[in-house]
């Protein structure tokens, strides 16, 4: 039985205090007012250092977060009110340091979900109330050693405060400051994020519900489908041969067809023994809006700045759904994302626009009347480069959502493949994992 101990715990601040020419509170924009109340998960593994002791390797780890806070203060901060950032004197991240009880090699031939979470410094998917939200840490480390001498290290960061992008470009920023750490000199850069997203989109006077039946644990059951290099070419030429447009639809384009059509297929398969329901559905894919801006935002601007593109399909009798058709809706939602889109959302009824561009959508979805499948890629996201002195991550990995129908795309450790953490409820899951036309293109990982 695996067994994961941590062996210490403390709150790690930042090298320098907060400067004086900032303010001690970070205040929360509109779009992180929009935000879900979770954690973003993630957890890199390393093999065994060959040089380093794995207490100067944790020492070093140490100090190199320390001094990346430094930069990103507001990740030091608690969350207050739902609405700013507080920073403190005595502030921090929360950084443990546990002992597993098996070898890397173990966990990555067979990943039970389960185990993953415990590689984690928290539960990411654990609503508070509204008392208990109050002086929640921005962000939580926890430096896993497994018996080999193999790192695993589980990062859990508030996605009130930073988006997949933020995360990334902290991530890049820390391993940054770790080569230097671990080598006395580097040639990084240093990443400097901009703090100002809160004048940019103000936030409003509005407190957001989470549905209280959104997290449905025991009941959503997560699964690992692997695409290799070979089989995304495969898919991506059915997609393009099954259409009369001449284009190419990407990597990300094709999973997600194919997925979303293997997934309406599962459940209307049970629904259809249940009750009369309608064969259509709707997928979001989440748009990253530092580039669709005027003037574009840099890619290190800190904070929430992503909004779902949103498509729905409604299945005709007469006409088979197809892949291309699902490409072509998806991308015509995307490009309903545009700087129009996000000037408005500036505006003075910024949060009615974020609004009202999802109430249909979320009414369906409400009622039940339609399956609403959420992806969101991180596939461009340079995780595999995360590198802080002893090498580059053998794998990287989020865990179980406990959320029905959600999707996060990721890359494999080569670059060239894609793997698809799907999250459906148990008896649709049952289905879609023995789909003959997803079964085409994708395998099922171990451990899932």
């Amino acid at each position: 039985m695996v067994k994961i101990d941590v062996v210490s715990k403390e709150i790690l601040k930042p090298s320098s205090s907060t400067p004086n020419h900032l303010t001690r509170s970070y205040n929360l924009s509109l779009l992180d007012q929009l935000a879900p109340p979770f954690y973003v998960p993630v957890v890199l593994f390393y093999s065994p250092p060959q040089f380093d002791d794995i207490n100067d390797i944790v020492a070093k780890l140490k100090k190199s977060l320390s001094e990346t806070l430094a930069e990103f203060y507001p990740l030091a901060g608690r969350i207050q009110n739902d609405a700013y950032v507080e920073v403190l004197e005595d502030d921090g991240v929360v950084f443990a340091e546990a002992r597993a009880n098996v070898k890397l090699l173990e966990i990555l031939e067979n990943p039970e979900m389960s185990m993953l979470q415990q590689l984690l410094p928290l539960d990411p998917y654990k609503l508070k109330t509204d008392r208990e939200s109050e002086g929640v840490p921005v962000l939580a480390v926890q430096v896993n050693v497994f018996d080999c001498g193999g790192i695993g290290i589980g990062i859990c960061i508030s996605h009130k405060v930073v988006d997949g992008t933020t995360l990334s470009t902290f991530l890049t920023a820390w391993a940054a400051s770790g080569r230097t750490s671990c080598h006395g000199h580097g040639n990084d850069k240093t990443i400097t994020p901009s703090l100002d997203l809160a004048s940019i989109f103000p936030p409003k006077e509005i407190h957001v519900q989470t549905p209280c039946n959104l997290i449905k644990r025991g009941r959503v059951v997560t699964k690992r489908f692997l695409f290799s290099a070979s089989s995304l070419a495969r898919l991506k030429a059915e997609v393009k041969g099954s259409s009369t447009n001449d284009y190419n639809p990407t990597r990300v384009e094709a999973v997600t067809a194919l997925i979303s059509k293997t997934a309406l297929n599962s459940r209307n398969a049970r629904t259809s023994t249940e009750k009369c329901s309608r064969p259509s559905m709707v997928i979001s894919h989440v748009v990253n809006l530092r580039g669709r801006m005027d003037p574009p935002l840099p890619e290190t601007a800190l904070g929430n700045i992503w909004r779902s593109a949103v498509a729905t399909i409604v299945e005709e009798e007469s006409k088979k759904l197809e892949l291309h058709d699902l490409v072509a809706q998806l991308r015509k939602g995307i490009r309903k994302i545009d700087k129009d889109y996000v000037a408005k959302l500036q505006s003075e009824d910024g949060f009615l626009q974020a609004y009202e561009s999802l109430k249909d959508v979320s009414e369906m979805v409400t009622e039940g009347v339609v399956p609403f499948y959420r992806f969101s890629s991180w596939v461009r996201f340079p995780l595999y480069e995360t590198d802080f002195g002893w090498g580059k991550p053998i794998w990287a990995c989020v865990t179980n959502v406990p959320i029905k129908d959600v999707v996060i795309l990721m890359s494999n450790s080569s670059g060239d493949g894609i793997e698809a953490w799907i999250n459906l409820e148990e008896e649709d899951m049952a289905r879609f994992q023995c789909d003959r036309e997803l079964l085409q293109f994708a395998s099922q990982a171990p451990g899932s």
